[in-house]
């Protein structure tokens, strides 16, 4: 009698969350989406939808109702079910502000977020900007903007709050350090008109700057993100320090939160020659391989790529390319481990959903969501030479006292040297 009950129990659950999609579809069709309660119903039922399709992993229509039966929002639900920070709903202002090319300038602070241990964490301060100027730093734990705590914001929720009127101010509370060193500090910050840099910073290098180089010329490239303009300008930096006499390269990719896919695709394919540069994988397991097409861009020399636990996204599809093609040697500690694919998708009503709906595998077939990228040469630093680091990231100058820049340059120079005597 008890397994008949069973049975009629998971029956009826089943018929239940069928009729509850039917009935919102019912009442979706006989609203025109005028009101707060329409638009939210049909939010509901657009989200389940591509949840159900698209979502990178099977998701049950069951679990997902009775998440949004509990928690009473369709973020709720999300985050109930998929335990996933960057699958959220979107409202219109929210969408709006995804909609502004990676590239263009917008009215806001001038920081890069990620989310890092389920918190809202400032990835990097784009230098010359008011939250550089005001003391931002990277691994900083946002923990208020305006008095709205983050704990149960998305990403893009943050940074909508966040952007706004040129002139206008936001108070941003964050948490830095661990343990028994946390500081709790707030910032009140005007907001500026904002222009994404991307290589902020390039060099010759020799013996003249760091004895230890001697006569040999080392060229140097900071990337500080991928953005729409990104491939030409690491072309030209690069092809003028090749042109300065440089005998190997240096693409230092810390505090880089990444940007475009399209951008780090072709900034690894300006060094890569036939072959993968990354895989993408959907929720069916199939798997598209972006591809180098032809030569390199550029002459092959020595390559040293310098990353840190800042490094995420674009700087791992470009840092893992190198590292598998065997193109060049990482140094410095793992990258931040983002490997998943979103996909922005408009709802009705001018709202949205960031989806995701793929995982990224490295060249040589390594998914490192959550696991980052291991360099070839760690070269770790405590806390407080970390923060002196992030600092200097954000300057012009290159601070060559910087003891991850000086082991990564050592290295380069070795592979210049032993390159050297292998030709001769």
């Amino acid at each position: 009698m008890q397994g008949f009950w069973q049975g009629r129990k998971g029956l009826v659950i089943l018929l239940v969350g069928l009729a509850l999609v039917a009935g919102l579809t019912w009442v979706l069709n006989r609203q025109v989406g005028a009101d707060d309660e329409g638009d939210s119903l049909r939010h509901l039922v657009e989200v389940i939808a591509l949840v159900r399709t698209q979502y990178v992993e099977p998701v049950s229509t069951l679990d997902l109702i009775a998440a949004y039966t509990e928690t009473g929002s369709i973020n709720g639900m999300l985050a109930k079910v998929l335990n996933d920070p960057y699958t959220h709903f979107l409202d219109p202002r929210a969408y709006q502000q995804t909609q502004i090319d990676i590239g263009r300038t917008y009215g806001g602070l001038g920081i890069y977020v990620g989310m890092r241990d389920d918190q809202l964490t400032v990835i990097a301060p784009i230098p010359g900007t008011p939250a550089q100027q005001a003391g931002l730093q990277a691994g900083d734990r946002i923990v208020g903007i305006d008095g709205q705590p983050t704990e149960l914001m998305s990403q893009d929720e943050a940074v909508s709050l966040m952007r706004g009127e040129v002139g206008t101010t936001v108070v941003i509370e964050v948490e830095r350090g661990r343990g028994d060193e946390v500081q709790r500090l707030t910032f009140e910050i005007v907001r500026e008109e904002i222009e994404v840099p991307s290589v902020t910073k390039k060099a010759v290098l020799d013996g003249d700057d760091l004895p230890f180089l001697g006569s040999t010329r080392l060229g140097y490239v900071q990337l500080s993100s991928f953005n729409e303009r990104t491939t030409a300008e690491v072309r030209a930096a690069v092809r003028e320090v090749l042109q300065g006499g440089a005998q190997g390269l240096l693409l230092d990719l810390r505090n880089n939160p990444g940007g475009l896919l399209t951008a780090s695709i072709e900034v690894a394919d300006l060094f890569l020659e036939d072959g993968p540069i990354v895989h993408v994988v959907n929720r069916d397991q199939r798997r598209f391989t972006y591809r180098a097409e032809g030569a390199g861009t550029f002459p092959r020399v020595p390559m040293v790529v310098l990353v840190n636990q800042f490094s995420a996204s674009a700087s791992e599809i470009v840092s893992g390319a190198l590292q598998d093609r065997g193109v060049a040697t990482l140094v410095g500690t793992t990258t931040f481990g983002k490997g998943l694919v979103q996909t922005v998708i408009p709802l009705s009503g001018g709202a949205g959903l960031s989806l995701t709906t793929g995982r990224y595998q490295t060249a040589g077939g390594r998914f490192i969501h959550e696991t980052g990228i291991e360099p070839d040469v760690a070269v770790p630093v405590d806390d407080e030479t970390q923060q002196q680091i992030n600092q200097w990231l954000t300057e012009s100058e290159l601070h060559l006292e910087d003891p991850q820049l000086q082991k990564a340059l050592e290295i380069l120079r070795d592979m210049v040297v032993a390159g050297a005597r292998q030709a001769a």
